[in-house]
């Protein structure tokens, strides 16, 4: 359903669960970011209504999301610390083509939202199926389930303002640049991504 072209090295749960005070930092902090882009795309975007329609209670989902790691943070005296610079979504953001008609930027955001999530939903179920603490196991699959439909509207909205085939392949082109992303990237002990 993801689509996505590589896998999460396996190692990266066993990194994760040995640094689950950073790993809930940067999700935090990743939940945070979700709904700010949720919120950029509405105020940029607010003659859209489908996308107004289909953002605004992600946007609420997100916080809420935020306010849940906090939650767990508290339960294991975690501070949230100062944000950290997202090297995947920075190079996940050099996707946007700056130069593209108004139609291609908006798939693009769309798009580049979606593998984020996607992203995030791997992950999160990776958690939710490895990791030993039988509380964040379930934390995880909650959220794995919501990552999983908001990857879904991110696409739905691009093929609403888009045509369908267009989508398509601009997402495959996007899925193949962020494996080589992900494939070039460090497994960090302190992120999600």
């Amino acid at each position: 359903m993801l689509n996505l072209k590589l896998a999460t090295d396996p190692r990266w749960v066993d990194i994760a669960e040995k640094n689950i005070d950073e790993i809930l930092i940067d999700h935090a902090f990743c939940e945070q970011k979700a709904a700010s882009s949720c919120i950029s795309l509405i105020v940029h975007y607010p003659q859209l209504e489908k996308l107004v329609e289909i953002l605004t209670p992600v946007v609420a989902e997100e916080w809420a999301h935020f306010r849940m790691v906090l939650k767990e943070m508290k339960k294991r005296n975690i501070k949230l610390s100062q944000k950290r610079k997202d090297e995947y979504v920075l190079q996940l953001l050099t996707l946007d083509r700056k130069n593209g008609s108004p139609n291609q930027r908006l798939m693009d955001k769309l798009l580049i939202n979606a593998l984020i999530e996607a992203r995030s939903c791997e992950r999160f179920r990776l958690l939710s199926l490895h990791i030993a603490d039988e509380n964040l196991k379930e934390f995880y699959h909650e959220l794995m389930i919501s990552e999983a439909g908001h990857y879904v509207n991110f696409i739905k909205l691009a093929k609403e303002y888009s045509p369908e085939k267009e989508v398509d392949e601009r997402f495959e082109i996007m899925l193949e640049a962020e494996a080589n992303i992900l494939k070039n990237l460090d497994i960090r002990k302190d992120r999600v991504h």
